[in-house]
């Protein structure tokens, strides 16, 4: 469905830790800035990127937005929401499990404050 997803972070070290923690308990191999000053993360042919923005100003997290990840299994999504709150992550929204859609929903926002969420369906 999409090629990548770049978001805005203002700290990168900051967000190196929290993403290479986050990604890992994917699977996923740590990143480290490229020469733009870029984490590019890739995982089954998509690619995640966080940068400084472009325009100079101050990161600001999208209202109402979220970014969803497939996980494996609850267990994957779990791994995933620790390793987010235990590297700089707030747990947020109701605390991880299954929905009433069968779902394991597993929701935190990373350092800059984007909405993110582990998704493990049934």
């Amino acid at each position: 469905m999409f090629t990548h997803i770049l978001i805005g972070s203002n700290d990168i070290e900051r967000s190196q830790k929290f993403y290479n923690a986050l990604f890992g308990a994917m699977g996923v191999e740590p990143a480290t800035p490229n020469a733009q000053g870029r984490l590019v993360y890739a995982h089954n042919g998509s690619r995640f990127i966080v940068g400084k923005p472009n325009d100079g100003k101050a990161t600001a997290p999208h209202n109402g937005g979220t970014i969803g990840f497939q996980m494996k299994d609850a267990a994957m999504a779990e791994a995933w929401h620790k390793a987010g709150v235990a590297n700089g992550g707030t747990s947020i929204e109701d605390p991880p499990g299954v929905r009433p859609n069968g779902a394991y929903l597993a929701y935190l926002r990373d350092p800059d404050g984007t909405k993110l969420v582990g998704v493990a369906r049934p």
